[in-house]
């Protein structure tokens, strides 16, 4: 089945969609930033795209000399996050992965603040960070919200002599537990939500064992959690992927879960929350994290494929996530927050060559294979394929399903006169085409 995709971007302007929550609540807006690739953080400007008529409305323009970009949308109302790099930047202070910062933006209001607190000089603050955050998501609430952190003080004192942290990307989230002011001091800015890690990460692995490395490619599993092997449902929780350490010295990507209580109280936050000047802040103690795969014994372990954020079905019962087959070939799999094995769906004889988002009733994904823009029916893995073979240059960033499951955006590279310039496409679709 091919269906008619329609390019609503601007023509001849370079523009970027998050992989995730860029439609808005009610599905007519697509929120984009104007960056030139999708890994150059040199956009100005962050607008929405009105998916029927291309009409377009500019949301936030950069300050001071800024660069802003991935914004997503809360699933609530019509708010978005981003991220900001460093205002008036100088030689010694540009956009990094660990300077940089949250910002919401509310569009009644017409109104941005910023996410997170950042305190840059110890002794540190309580529910502040000391580096960046990068791509923020909502919870289903609308309440709280993800990130990828990276730690600002740990990289700038890298020693190898020293005994002390290094500075590995880890998760962390903002919540409405207060805002947070912060000493005056240079660097330094206030939040409106409490900020802290949920993952903890390690210089010196043990080989063998659950210990990160790395942690990233996060997600909230489910619109409201998911229920637990004992019945009992979680509301709140994150997956992501955690690199660790085979007996043989090899990195593997494994898909983790952090486990998040319904509250988080102020008694838990204390010095090792806040991090030092050799270590990284930890996680409380309320977070609990586990290993959901463990691939080590197969012939091509470990999560791979194209760069995927770990989502899940809205119902929280499966957590996506690409993976080799025995014959070497990508393939889409799925495994429960509970554990146990995964589950391969797809069996193509290529692989995807974007990431990939479930549709909102959780019976499909959607990503780019083989040239087009095709559907994967869950319970039984057959594929649609929605656009012609190489009828768009479709790139990798983004391939998103709009809320009312009506809806699939993705991004295409078009020619233009001053040269190839990145483009959004809309497909519409009736969702009761893939039962």
């Amino acid at each position: 089945m091919y269906v008619h995709a329609q390019p609503v971007s601007p023509i001849g302007e370079n523009v970027v969609l998050t992989n995730t929550r860029v439609f808005s609540p009610d599905s007519r807006w697509l929120v984009y930033d104007t960056r030139t690739q999708d890994s150059q953080f040199d956009a100005e400007r962050i607008s929405k795209v009105d998916v029927d008529n291309g009409k377009v409305r500019e949301l936030v323009r950069a300050q001071n000399q800024s660069k802003i970009g991935a914004a997503t949308y809360s699933p609530r109302d019509p708010r978005i996050v981003f991220i900001q790099g460093p205002e008036n930047p100088s030689p010694d202070w540009q956009y990094a992965p660990y300077r940089r910062r949250g910002v919401i933006f509310d569009e009644e209001m017409r109104r941005r603040t910023n996410l997170d607190a950042v305190d840059y000089h110890p002794p540190y603050t309580v529910g502040a960070l000391r580096g960046g955050t990068h791509l923020h998501q909502y919870d289903g609430s609308g309440e709280w919200v993800s990130f990828t952190y990276e730690d600002h003080v740990l990289a700038k004192v890298e020693n190898p002599a020293l005994d002390q942290d290094k500075n590995q990307r880890n998760v962390g989230i903002s919540i409405p537990l207060k805002s947070v002011l912060v000493p005056k001091q240079k660097y330094n800015h206030d939040g409106t939500m409490f900020s802290f890690l949920i993952t903890k990460t390690t210089s010196h692995p043990r080989p063998g064992s659950d210990d990160i490395t790395r942690a990233f490619e996060d997600s909230w599993i489910g619109r409201d959690g998911y229920i637990r092997a004992d019945g009992i449902k979680q509301k709140r929780a994150i997956a992501f992927i955690g690199r660790v350490r085979s007996n043989d010295g090899r990195d593997v990507d494994e898909v983790f879960v952090a486990d998040l209580p319904e509250k988080f109280s102020l008694d838990e936050f204390g010095a090792e929350t806040k991090g030092s000047a050799t270590r990284l802040p930890k996680p409380p103690q309320s977070v609990q994290v586990r290993r959901l795969t463990h691939t080590l014994e197969r012939r091509f372990p470990g999560v791979q494929g194209p760069r995927h954020w770990m989502h899940s079905s809205p119902d929280g019962t499966q957590i996506g996530f690409y993976m080799r087959d025995d014959t070497g070939a990508i393939q889409f799999h799925t495994v429960s927050p509970n554990g146990g094995p995964p589950r391969q769906v797809t069996h193509h004889a290529g692989a995807p060559t974007s990431g990939f988002n479930f549709s909102p009733d959780g019976k499909c994904i959607v990503y780019a294979f083989d040239g087009s823009i095709v559907v994967v029916r869950l319970r039984d893995g057959v594929a649609f394929r929605l656009t012609p073979k190489d009828r768009f240059k479709i790139l990798p960033w983004a391939v998103v399903w709009s809320p009312d499951g009506q809806k699939i955006a993705f991004q295409i590279s078009e020619s233009a006169d001053n040269g190839p310039t990145n483009r959004i496409a809309v497909i519409k679709i009736d969702p009761q085409a893939f039962e």
